[in-house]
C-alpha cells in the first residue's frame, strides 16, 4: 500500500530550492518591470514629461503581466485536462478562430472596419464567440457516451485547419492594402492593447485565477489520469470541461488582447515543470507565471532599448518556441 500511495501522489518539492528558485524569478521580474518603466525616460523624474512616458510604459507592463498570466495558467491547465505536456490550447482552433473573424470582419466590410469598430464591444464580442465555441465544442462532445477526450481533441485539430483555411481563401481575395493592415493585426504584439481594455481584462482573469486557485488540489487529482480520478471520487467528466472552459476564457482574453501566441505558453508551462520539480499545481502555476512575466519583460527590454525592434518580440518568441517545441518533441519521442 505505501508503494501505490507514493505512485499516485504528487511529488514534494525540496522547499529551500524551491524557495530560492521563486524568489530568484521574482527579483528578475520586479528588476525588469522597474527597467522597462523607468530605463531611458526622457525629462527629469518628477516632470510633466517623465510622468507621460511612465504611465505609457505602466500600459505596456501590465499588458505583459496580463497575457503572461493567462497563456501560462491557460497552458497548465491545458496538460492537466489531457494528461499530455504536448499539447497547447491553439490545437483546439483558438487562434484560428480568432484569425478567421478578423478575416471575415475586413473582407466583407474593409480594412476600415478595423479600427472603426475597435472598442470593448469588440473586445467582449470576440471573447464571448470563442469561449462560446469552446462551451459548445466540449459540452457536445463529452455529453454523449461515446465522448471522450480524444474524440474532442481530433475535432479541434479539425476545426483549426478549417477554420486556418477558409481564412486564407478569405486574404487571398483581399486587395494588397487590406491584406497589410490585416496581417499587421494578426501578429501577436504587445503594442497592439488598448489601456481601456486593461481594467476588464485584470477583472476576468482575477476571477479565473481564483476559481483556479480554490481547484488547485481537484486539479492535483485530474492531472493522475481519468481512471485514476474516477477511482478518487472526482467527477472526472465535469471538471474536464470546467478546466477547458476556463482554459478558453484566458486564451480568448490573451487573444483579443495583443493576438495569437502559439508557442508562449508552452515554453513557460514546460520550464515551469522543470524547475519547479513538482507536479502540484500550487507550485507549478506560480512558477509558470513569473516565468512567463519574466520572459516578456526581459525580452521586451532588451528588444526596445538595445535592439530598438520591440515589435518583434512576438516573433522571436514564436520562433524559438517553435525550434523549442519540435527539440522537445523529437527527444521524447511520441505525444
Amino acid at each position: 500500500m505505501p508503494d501505490t500511495l507514493a505512485t499516485i501522489a504528487p511529488a514534494r518539492p525540496r522547499r529551500p530550492r524551491i524557495a530560492w528558485r521563486f524568489g530568484i524569478l521574482a527579483l528578475v521580474v520586479v528588476i525588469a518591470a522597474v527597467g522597462v518603466l523607468i530605463w531611458d525616460v526622457p525629462g527629469a523624474p518628477g516632470s510633466r514629461g517623465f510622468g507621460i512616458a511612465v504611465n505609457l510604459r505602466v500600459v505596456s507592463v501590465a499588458t505583459i503581466a496580463l497575457v503572461a498570466c493567462c497563456q501560462a495558467v491557460a497552458t497548465v491547465l491545458f496538460h492537466t485536462a489531457t494528461a499530455n505536456r504536448i499539447l497547447t490550447p491553439s490545437i483546439m482552433g483558438f487562434d484560428a478562430l480568432y484569425v478567421v473573424m478578423q478575416t471575415a470582419l475586413v473582407f466583407f466590410f474593409g480594412s476600415a472596419a478595423l479600427s472603426a469598430t475597435d472598442g470593448l464591444l469588440k473586445v467582449v464580442v470576440q471573447s464571448v464567440l470563442m469561449v462560446g465555441f469552446a462551451t459548445l465544442l466540449y459540452g457536445w462532445l463529452f455529453a454523449g457516451r461515446r465522448g471522450n477526450l480524444h474524440i474532442m481533441l481530433l475535432v479541434g485539430v479539425v476545426l483549426g485547419v478549417g477554420f486556418g483555411s477558409l481564412s486564407t481563401v478569405m486574404q487571398r481575395l483581399l486587395t494588397p492594402s487590406d491584406f497589410d493592415i490585416l496581417s499587421a493585426r494578426l501578429f501577436g504584439n504587445l503594442s497592439n492593447s488598448d489601456p481601456d481594455y486593461l481594467p476588464w481584462g485584470a477583472l476576468v482573469v482575477a476571477g479565473v485565477l481564483l476559481l483556479v486557485w480554490r481547484a488547485r488540489h481537484r486539479l492535483d487529482v485530474l492531472a493522475l489520469g481519468r481512471e485514476t480520478s474516477l477511482n478518487l471520487g472526482l467527477a472526472y467528466r465535469r471538471e474536464v470541461i470546467g478546466v477547458l472552459v476556463l482554459v478558453a476564457v484566458l486564451i480568448s482574453v490573451s487573444t483579443t488582447m495583443v493576438g495569437p501566441m502559439t508557442f508562449f505558453g508552452f515554453i513557460v508551462a514546460t520550464l515551469a515543470y522543470q524547475l519547479s520539480g513538482s507536479s502540484q499545481h500550487r507550485v507549478v502555476l506560480p512558477f509558470a507565471v513569473l516565468l512567463g512575466m519574466a520572459t516578456l519583460l526581459v525580452g521586451y527590454f532588451v528588444l526596445r532599448h538595445v535592439f530598438y525592434a520591440a515589435g518583434m518580440l512576438s516573433i522571436i518568441i514564436e520562433f524559438a518556441g517553435g525550434l523549442f517545441f519540435l527539440v522537445y518533441l523529437l527527444r521524447k519521442g511520441s505525444l
